[in-house]
């Protein structure tokens, strides 16, 4: 649709509000739906060992006494239960949960104990709009915008989640590498397919080689198979030629952010720092200001 560029971003910035409200429920609850599932996992393993007990028992024994299941779980995914205080419990209403103006409207309080709010809600609220604002000035209201609205709410949600709890869910990654693939083939970005296709393959299996050399050289882990995945899904949405620009990046940053909270004393148990939330912030500056723009920026600043 033909709009000037502004009232795009207007009406593309509006929709980043609400989708970035609803990634603060992503962003809280997934992690815990993968929890409750792994837990649930467990469980499911521990009654079958405990039949497979029992089984053997009635061969010498009359009497089995069964041990009573559990009540089922209450429902919990992204839908249900409403949102509701973390400290006293109280239900959020509509009027509560409208981004930005809500929080400003409560000072940042709950309205029924006044706990302090976290600011990181309108924070994402706002960075989401922000995001989807420049990509509805760039590209007005189409479907490569949409699409590129997708690719930067997941890698909001990548990055929050990645810094909380150091994991990058498959529901997220592996989707956003599939969708990379789509668009490539749809001509929904620039980027050819089969470049697309290498850039993924090669994303993935790059840190693959890193993970286990330096797992050889040091017998630790320096990172996890969701940074395999994410770098495989930028290989996917910017090609091959992108990830030097975008590891170099993610690594440079990451390194001063990481030293910054040594000297700090931040670092978490362990000393270590998540590296998605630095892959996410290079995928980023990509889809704003082009990997080949990153790249030359870098080599300018070294003098090369």
């Amino acid at each position: 649709m033909l709009l000037d560029p502004w009232w795009s971003a207007a009406l593309v910035g509006v929709l980043g509000l609400l989708i970035g409200s609803f990634l603060n429920v992503v962003i809280y609850r997934l992690p815990k739906m993968m929890e409750r599932q792994w837990n649930a996992e467990v469980a499911a393993y521990a009654a079958e060992q405990a039949a497979a007990v029992h089984q053997a028992t009635d061969a010498v024994a009359s009497v089995v006494v069964e041990s009573p299941s559990p009540p089922p779980a209450e429902p919990f995914n992204l839908m249900v239960p409403r949102s509701r205080c973390q400290a006293c419990g109280h239900t959020v209403q509509w009027y509560e949960n409208i981004p930005v103006l809500s929080y400003l409207f409560l000072r940042g309080k709950c309205s029924s104990c006044g706990v302090h709010i976290s600011v990181r809600y309108p924070l994402v609220e706002l960075g989401t709009a922000g995001l989807f604002a420049f990509l509805g000035h760039w590209g007005g209201l189409s479907l490569p915008t949409l699409v590129w609205c997708g690719f930067a709410a997941a890698m909001v949600a990548l990055a929050m989640i990645d810094w909380d709890t150091t994991l990058l869910p498959d529901d997220i990654t592996l989707p956003l590498l599939w969708a990379g693939l789509i668009a490539s083939t749809l001509g929904w970005t620039s980027i050819p397919i089969a470049a697309s296709v290498m850039g993924a393959a090669a994303g993935y299996l790059s840190l693959w080689l890193v993970y286990w050399g330096f797992k050889w050289a040091t017998g630790k882990e320096g990172m996890g198979y969701g940074d395999f995945k994410l770098f495989a899904a930028l290989g996917a949405w910017f090609g091959w030629q992108a990830l030097v620009p975008i590891i170099l990046m993610a690594s440079v940053i990451g390194a001063i952010v990481g030293l910054a909270m040594k000297f700090r004393n931040q670092l978490r148990e362990g000393g270590y720092v998540p590296f998605g939330p630095f892959l996410v912030g290079a995928g980023l500056a990509s889809m704003v200001f082009t990997p080949e723009a990153i790249l030359q920026a870098m080599l300018h600043q070294l003098g090369l």
